[in-house]
């Protein structure tokens, strides 16, 4: 009667060899660490989470954390919001640092280190002319390159061809300086200030005039840098809206709608430069296609550095077209002007291109060149190519819905 009665505590869990299977043996309460046959693996577990947390290679990715197994501060730091925005701060300040310093440089004392001057010289010249040169060239601290041309119509051909910047010639016993203020104001300006005091030293009566003025609504020369810069500007910030505020859209309906902007914002410049200030005579057409192609061109640059930096895409887009293009671009300081550096790269860069095609179809109108137009659409195919050779990366575009398997 022993052995039943143990067999039927066995039977109800209350006793023998099964009580380690009930609720209070060790089998199933190991599973919540308070069992027996199972403490082991729980005390385990309990040991490899202390492992884990002195350890840091879970909870640290640079592996730093302090003696209580808590994250470093650097690793906390660099994982937290005021990362990002301490690294904004920092490119913010260098940014206006940056900016001030390189329109500082290029405008604040623009000095003449090489200026193209027509000559229309007699056979071996005039020893007036050749000391006017000289003086000149000591007055300016600069070199006159001289372009001997055979008669007047000649030199006056080549202003408007935007080779030379004035014409020297004979003038009785004196000489007479035409100058150009549309080729470039400041150069004009340098010129008609010089020459007067240098004739006056050598006794030499000079003749100063301005053979092709600016219009009367753009006594400086500034308007036209004006519209390339808001071109330039708008253009890329357009680009930057798109991919803020029209995600979902795929990488060529992207450049379709940077066609679409470009286009519009190109007539309502010129329109209100023209129509609306009266600022400028425009050659609306023309005037109107060179702010579209420059629009869209900025917009393609910064999507192009957005496909290739992310998120950071504005800083080289900012260097390259705001620090270091507008600077150099010819439209508020002549390139004769500029230092050396600048007067040569700035041609080559899609501000340069915009002010010298928009310049040459408001002053110089029938002298049109092909090379600023490639400048523009070498930097628009460039920047095109690259996002799209990159698409996969465009940052959004539409989810492609999954198709339900057919019954």
């Amino acid at each position: 009667m022993g052995n039943e009665a143990n067999d039927d505590r066995s039977e109800d869990g209350s006793g023998g060899a099964e009580r380690p299977e009930g609720g209070s043996g060790g089998g199933e309460r190991s599973e919540d660490g308070r069992g027996g046959g199972e403490r082991s693996d729980g005390a385990s577990g309990r040991a490899r989470r202390s492992d884990a947390g002195r350890g840091g290679g879970e909870r640290s990715e640079d592996g730093r954390q302090d003696r209580r197994g808590r994250p470093s501060w650097w690793s906390a730091f660099r994982h937290s919001p005021f990362f990002s925005a301490t690294v904004v701060v920092l490119i913010i300040s260098a940014g206006a640092g940056l900016f001030a310093g390189s329109y500082t440089y290029a405008f604040a004392n623009p000095t003449p280190h090489r200026i193209p001057t027509a000559v229309v010289l007699p056979d071996h010249g005039t020893a007036t002319e050749k000391a006017f040169v000289d003086g000149m060239e000591k007055a300016l601290h600069a070199s006159l390159r001289l372009h001997v041309y055979p008669t007047y119509p000649r030199a006056r051909e080549a202003v408007e061809e935007q080779t030379v910047f004035a014409v020297l010639r004979a003038r009785g016993r004196g000489v007479a300086l035409d100058v150009s203020g549309a080729s470039g104001a400041s150069v004009a300006q340098v010129l008609t200030e010089a020459a007067p005091k240098v004739g006056r030293a050598l006794g030499v009566p000079v003749l100063v005039r301005d053979v092709n003025p600016l219009q009367p609504g753009d006594p400086r020369g500034l308007a036209i840098f004006y519209i390339s810069l808001a071109a330039v500007v708008i253009g890329f910030i357009g680009a930057i809206q798109l991919s803020v505020h029209a995600r979902a859209l795929e990488p060529g309906e992207r450049i379709a709608f940077t066609v679409a902007y470009a286009l519009l914002g190109g007539f309502a410049i010129a329109a209100i430069v023209d129509w609306g200030l009266g600022a400028l005579d425009l050659p609306f057409l023309e005037s109107w296609m060179i702010l579209a192609l420059t629009m869209f061109t900025s917009g393609m640059v910064f999507s192009m550095f957005n496909v290739l930096f992310g998120r950071w895409a504005l800083i080289p887009t900012w260097g390259l077209m705001v620090l270091l293009g507008n600077p150099s671009s010819g439209g508020a300081v002549s390139w004769p002007l500029l230092p050396s550096l600048l007067g040569h790269i700035g041609r080559w860069l899609p501000p340069g291109g915009s002010v010298n095609a928009q310049h040459t179809a408001v002053y110089f109108r029938g002298h049109q060149h092909a090379f600023p137009f490639l400048v523009l659409a070498a930097w628009a195919l460039l920047g095109c190519a690259v996002f799209w050779t990159w698409r996969h990366r465009h940052p959004g575009g539409r989810e492609t819905p999954l198709r339900r398997p057919e019954r």
